[in-house]
């Protein structure tokens, strides 16, 4: 019989702590979160392995690091409110909610919002909304947000995302072609109303569909 704990563990060690990061509260959230309880029974024994895994709808489940970096690059603080564009699975949304005070999850496929959202409320996370829409515009009912963080890749920075942004508010999301190797870029709102921008490395996403995004097709 697989211990899940006991994988869960090595990962936090092994493939985000190791990896340089260091926040107590994002390793707390990590081990919290039950992974294998957020893909398709046959695929658990691989839920601890530190690698994307097909979901529903045709779409995958992030690299357990890279959650982990855009994470620790938002800067999600206790009280936080979060807006995270795709919301899959829900695993994700999951990990945030173990820190922020409140994260609004948004999902374009009705079948994966349907399934995250069963998911996330048998499993007890009540501060985790998953809303249905097009995420490149991102939820205004609910801004602003303190944090942003996209699971899917555009072009650009949508500037809806920016103008839902508290101020010093946080954006992170992978920026660059379609179907090729993108950049995972920060966007940091001013206290004046401008941004600063940090480029975080090459990751390769699942584009984003939508108004500010890429044509379904």
């Amino acid at each position: 019989m697989t211990d899940f704990a006991v994988l869960r563990e090595r990962m936090v060690t092994r493939d985000i702590s190791a990896r340089g990061i260091a926040d107590p509260l994002i390793l707390a959230a990590f081990r919290a979160v039950p992974r294998e309880l957020f893909i398709a029974e046959e695929l658990a024994a691989y839920a601890y392995d530190d690698g994307p895994l097909p979901i529903e709808a045709g779409q995958t489940i992030s690299q357990p690091y890279i959650v982990a970096l855009m994470v620790a690059a938002a800067a999600i603080k206790p009280g936080d409110r979060v807006l995270e564009v795709g919301a899959g699975s829900g695993y994700a949304a999951a990990v945030m909610g173990r820190i922020a005070g409140e994260v609004v999850a948004i999902e374009r496929q009705p079948d994966l919002a349907h399934i995250a959202r069963e998911r996330l409320a048998r499993l007890g996370y009540d501060n985790v909304t998953v809303v249905e829409g097009d995420g490149s515009t991102g939820w205004p009912d609910r801004a602003p947000y303190d944090a942003i963080l996209a699971a899917a890749s555009g072009s650009h920075v949508p500037q809806a995302l920016i103008d839902q942004l508290a101020h010093v508010g946080r954006l992170v999301m992978p920026v660059g072609e379609r179907s090729w190797v993108q950049r995972l870029v920060k966007v940091t709102k001013q206290a004046e109303g401008g941004t600063s921008r940090e480029d975080l490395g090459g990751v390769r996403f699942v584009p984003l569909i939508g108004e500010e995004g890429w044509s379904d097709g």
